[in-house]
Order: C-alpha cells, then structure tokens, then sequence
C-alpha cells in the first residue's frame, strides 16, 4: 500500500483540523480499521476510514482507493479529522 497526498491540502487540515497526512496514515495501521464508501462522482469513489492512531485517537480519513503503474494500492487522502461520537460508535460496533 503506497500514499500520496497534496502537500498544499495536508497543511490546510493541519491548520484546520489539528492533524497532517503523515499522522492520517497511521489509520490503516488499525487491524479493526472501518472502511465504507463516501460517495461516487464520474466513476471514483471516495472512501471515509476510521481507526485508531497508536491506541490513543480515533481518526476519520476520506480518501480514494486506485492502483500506481506498479499494481500496488494507492491511497491517496483528501482530509483526515477527528471521529464524532456517532462515528466512534460505527467503529466500537465493526460499522
């Protein structure tokens, strides 16, 4: 699984949400990460993850799913954020 991101975009939500892209990796870490489609535009879906960062927050990521030239996953993350409470409550209860 390889990431990418806009580094224009990372220091946005780091302005605005408190977290960079580097740190929204650490969710697909999670073993008990939830993963569900967000909504699909022109044949792309946009993904939304919640999972735990080193057993201490609980991080929303939206983001798209696609493969590189090379065949391997490509995550390529448009925002990361805190989870609300009712999504803490789709990840305690596996979505």
């Amino acid at each position: 699984m390889r990431f990418e991101w806009d580094d224009r975009r990372t220091e946005s939500n780091l302005k605005k949400h408190g977290i960079d892209f580097d740190t929204a990796v650490l969710v697909f870490l999670d073993p008990w990460f939830v993963m569900e489609a967000d909504w699909a535009e022109d044949g792309e879906t946009r993904w939304r993850t919640i999972g735990e960062v080193e057993g201490e927050a609980l991080l929303l990521v939206v983001h798209l799913l696609g493969d590189d030239e090379d065949g391997v996953e490509l995550v390529r993350i448009i925002s990361a954020r805190d989870a609300t409470p009712q999504e803490r409550r789709r990840y305690e209860s596996g979505l």
